[in-house]
């Protein structure tokens, strides 16, 4: 029984912390508890920002920005497919859509044209079929058939607006007929709406035909030149629609305005849909920057700028620059003529060469039209984003990075005193211990540390 006894006292003393290597059997608890908090502190800090990063998900919106870079949108001035995107095929032979890209608007109209009460009208069944068809010659005869089932059904004048027209003034003259049939289906909509989960659902899909059509028709005005009234279109749809943001509409309206070089609406637009809630794009990004660049491009001169440095109204250009560029960098090469462009696509990717090259289709003439804009583009893209530089770098204080510093350790000790505020005052007194001892921390303290490590180990008496 003796040598049982004395083998568990042995096992228990050599299980104590004690003997583990790299801890000075003499040193007291608070030392000990320091040394710790020194070899995890690296550790702690990760955790700790981990545990921010989580707590301030909602608030940043961190999921939703990861979403919307990473989501694939329909271009907002995507061009149609008869009157534009088929002409460059009979003059080149080849096609400008990819499979891919096509899938993509067939999934896209598939969403806002159809709907589960199609059943209940023979003609939206088979413009739901047509829809659907992969070979463009089917889903034309679709929509004859449509037609044929009931002339007033807008889809189908859509559909060949889109596909068949093989010019803008054919393709504005259908939608002129899918509008007519559009708000007539919308007005019985609204009257039916609240009879059913079902007729809520047309009226979804009867609201997305009507601004479709709308949007499509202040497209032909534009590319037809009667500016004034595709901007009037425009407006009163985002009036009329709010809801709708999804179509992008306000990108329609800068490109118009900038046309009428009316910057003034330029700005009150960008005012109201540049705002940090709504997801971003390089037309909101590089117009802001325009507008910044307009008020100083004319009488910029880099070597003038080195001699005697930037003036307030060229930092802020300059600044938007770098905002535009940091936001999708493949915009300038476009801007500058530096790489060919190509006919855009239907759909793009938020911050990829896609974006860029649906940017710059539109965009370089409002460019080219403001003296010394593109100089001065040219001047800050390369003097920041490649090795030579007109401008001395900027270094901020010192004062400035304590400051963030200080902000950003406090939050994060507050969301974890929040979170976790029994933890957190166990550590706050450790902490407390170590640099300030305070009365508690007594020999008697001590005394009872020692008897609690004592029975611990198993080496109290009895």
């Amino acid at each position: 029984m003796a040598d049982r006894g004395g083998v568990g006292e042995a096992a228990a003393v050599g299980a104590s912390p004690a003997s583990v290597p790299g801890l000075n059997p003499t040193l007291g608890w608070r030392e000990r508890l320091r040394a710790g908090l020194a070899g995890t502190g690296a550790s702690l800090w990760f955790v700790a920002g981990l545990g921010l990063l989580y707590a301030l998900r909602i608030p940043l919106r961190l999921c939703e920005n990861l979403a919307a870079e990473c989501k694939v949108w329909r271009n907002p001035l995507n061009l149609f497919r008869g009157a534009e995107y088929r002409r460059y095929t009979w003059v080149t032979g080849k096609e400008p859509l990819t499979y891919y890209d096509m899938n993509l608007s067939a999934q896209d109209h598939q969403t806002f044209f159809t709907c589960d009460t199609d059943f209940l009208r023979p003609s939206d069944t088979v413009m739901q079929k047509a829809w659907r068809e992969r070979n463009p010659p089917a889903r034309i005869k679709a929509a004859y058939q449509a037609l044929e089932l009931n002339n007033d059904c807008a889809t189908a004048y859509v559909l060949l607006a889109e596909e068949e027209a093989t010019t803008i003034v054919d393709a504005e003259r259908l939608f002129k007929q899918a509008l007519k049939a559009g708000e007539t289906i919308y007005r019985q909509s609204q009257q039916c709406q609240h009879q059913s989960p079902q007729h809520e659902a047309q009226l979804r899909r009867d609201t997305n035909v009507l601004v479709y059509i709308k949007r499509r028709l202040a497209m032909c005005a534009r590319k037809l030149g009667r500016i004034r009234e595709a901007v009037k279109i425009m407006r009163d749809l985002m009036k009329e629609f709010p809801p709708l943001t999804m179509l992008n509409i306000h990108e329609n309206l800068l490109e118009s305005l900038l046309e009428l070089q009316a910057y003034p609406d330029v700005q009150a637009v960008l005012a109201k849909y540049d705002d940090i809630s709504l997801p971003k794009s390089a037309a909101i990004c590089y117009t802001a920057a325009l507008l910044k660049t307009r008020t100083v491009s004319e009488k910029f001169s880099p070597e003038t700028a080195s001699r005697r440095g930037l003036s307030t109204a060229e930092i802020n250009a300059v600044e938007a620059i770098h905002r535009a560029v940091e936001f999708n960098p493949h915009v300038p090469k476009y801007l500058l003529e530096m790489k060919s462009l190509i006919l855009p696509p239907e759909h793009i990717l938020k911050r990829g060469d896609s974006e860029a090259i649906a940017y710059a289709f539109f965009h370089l003439q409002h460019w080219k039209r403001i003296e010394g804009a593109l100089n001065l583009l040219q001047c800050t893209w390369e003097g920041t984003f490649h090795h030579v530089s007109v401008y001395p770098k900027k270094e901020l204080p010192l004062f400035i990075h304590f400051t963030a510093g200080f902000c950003s350790s406090t939050a994060m000790i507050a969301i974890l005193t929040h979170q976790f505020p029994e933890i957190m005052g166990i550590f706050a007194k450790a902490v407390l211990g170590l640099w300030c001892p305070q009365p508690w921390a007594s020999s008697g303290f001590e005394e009872n540390t020692q008897d609690l490590k004592s029975e611990d180990l198993g080496l109290s008496s009895g």
